[in-house]
């Protein structure tokens, strides 16, 4: 994988300072339900506002591999460096400035799962889980040990690979550069620096699904996403939190 990042793309400057941690996102399907924005906007603290394309909210479930994380002047640790990890994602901005929210990020980590929570409020939970590459298939399955819920399924690519074109909903769930998430009972940003996405259109097929279903966000079919993209992935630099000014 590509580790020099340009930075053409990026809608705003990153930090001045140096970035904290290196990792690459890989095999990553992309899976994203149309919402009510109401259903959505209850999960979302007091200063954190729900971004929409054209009207439209989004929630996103995301299954992909966290490899070679590290901080930036060690070197990644095997057996601790690399984990599946599972996230439902939104859409938002903050003074403007879009970037995305967690509902949760379920991964086969525990050093992740007590860490991140305690040092930047974001809401990890242990799950025994995995994700394969067969051919065009990613096939992925996870299940959260402390109240059972899970995903089990496979997402398959179809067509020819892309970029986002200027104002689609593929730039709008795709091209974010920063999380939000509010942190000792501050709003807070972490900036993420990475290449343009590329992807393919893609075709998901589930066995179960009720990790989405947990956050009651109305969908009708949690079988049938209304978008799915599938991505090899991104090397990415990532910075510690900072309170938003």
């Amino acid at each position: 994988m590509d580790k020099v990042i340009i930075k053409d793309h990026l809608p705003f400057e990153m930090p001045k300072t140096k970035h904290s941690l290196v990792q690459e996102w890989r095999f990553l399907t992309f899976m994203h339900w149309e919402v009510n924005p109401e259903k959505i906007a209850c999960h979302l603290p007091e200063g954190i506002e729900l971004d929409l394309y054209k009207g439209r909210a989004f929630v996103g479930l995301i299954p992909f591999m966290m490899k070679d994380v590290h901080p930036r002047l060690l070197l990644p640790i095997p057996g601790i460096s690399n984990f599946p990890e599972f996230n439902i994602r939104t859409y938002v901005k903050v003074d403007n400035k879009p970037g995305v929210y967690f509902l949760t990020l379920d991964a086969e980590s525990y050093i992740t799962s007590l860490y991140a929570p305690l040092a930047y409020g974001l809401p990890y939970q242990y799950a025994k889980g995995g994700v394969q590459v067969e051919g065009n298939k990613y096939i992925w399955d996870s299940r959260r040990k402390i109240k059972g819920f899970e995903l089990s399924g496979f997402s398959q690519k179809l067509g020819s690979i892309k970029t986002s074109q200027k104002g689609s909903i593929e730039e709008f769930l795709f091209e974010r550069y920063c999380l939000y998430t509010k942190y000792k009972n501050k709003i807070c940003i972490g900036y993420t620096s990475h290449n343009q996405w590329t992807f393919y259109e893609a075709k998901a097929s589930f066995t179960i699904n009720n990790l989405t279903k947990s956050f009651d966000l109305g969908i009708n079919n949690l079988f049938e996403p209304d978008y799915t993209h599938v991505s090899d992935g991104v090397y990415v630099n990532a910075w510690s939190l900072q309170n938003v000014s």
